[in-house]
């Protein structure tokens, strides 16, 4: 389930610890952002939707909702996630990851009562973040330039069309109603937006330019999930994007 902004504040809570990891010449490819103007833009619009709506109401639940609710609801719907990281492992060729996902959706499914606990992660099934993005990526596919969504947030031309993809793999847009996923994924946007305001907030204060710090977090953090595949796997190359840095 892709919630609206959901990825930009992700990037902020679990991207920031790399901002200050030296850049290599494939990340400076990466970080390519020859449309920033249209970029900014679609920036702050984002911003503002966050600022004006999503913020005040995620104050809001997160003063009347206790901390255990918070995380019991994130649980939730990252075990919803099965099916999307299941089927990109297998595309990865990782069938053990693949039925570590299995075993783990079993468990929280079960004993963690319909995913609101994770017992799993403590049994040694611990959740993998998978997505067709990666996927392209493990297949040679390059990432192409930098690219903001609207109310979607930081992306790429393979992530971005990673997105439709991963669509299809939740299997439960095809069995639940729209109205109730339109509002779950209300819901789930709320809550991510609730146990991350003081690391949003940080980061708007420390930053000098807000839009390049979220750029560079998105672009290191994409840099790492895509980086933990298997060795043998061929790395994307950025360079079919930008020749000009091989002779760096």
């Amino acid at each position: 389930m892709n919630a609206p902004l959901l990825a930009l504040f992700l990037t902020l809570a679990l991207g920031m610890p790399a901002l200050a990891a030296e850049r290599s010449p494939e990340q400076i490819a990466s970080e390519h952002d020859p449309i920033e103007g249209f970029n900014r833009k679609i920036f702050w619009f984002n911003d503002k939707v966050d600022v004006w709506m999503l913020e005040p109401v995620a104050r809001a639940w997160d003063f009347v909702a206790p901390q255990r609710v918070q995380t019991s609801l994130s649980n939730f719907f990252r075990n919803l996630r099965f099916p999307i990281d299941t089927m990109n492992d297998l595309l990865q060729l990782k069938p053990v990851d693949a039925g570590r996902d299995v075993a783990r959706f079993a468990v929280n499914t079960t004993v963690g009562v319909l995913g609101f606990f994770d017992p799993a992660t403590g049994w040694g099934f611990p959740a993998s973040e998978e997505d067709f993005g990666q996927t392209l990526a493990c297949w040679g596919v390059p990432s192409g330039p930098y690219l903001m969504l609207p109310l979607l947030g930081p992306s790429n031309p393979r992530d971005a069309a990673g997105i439709a993809v991963d669509y299809v793999f939740a299997v439960t847009p095809f069995f639940v109603d729209q109205f109730i996923l339109l509002g779950a994924t209300v819901a789930q946007t709320v809550n991510e937006r609730s146990l991350i305001l003081q690391e949003v907030r940080d980061l708007r204060e420390a930053s000098l330019d807000y839009y390049t710090a979220v750029r560079n977090a998105y672009v290191q953090r994409r840099r790492v999930l895509v980086e933990e595949r298997d060795a043998d796997v061929p790395d994307t190359r950025e360079d079919l994007y930008y020749p000009e840095l091989e002779a760096q």
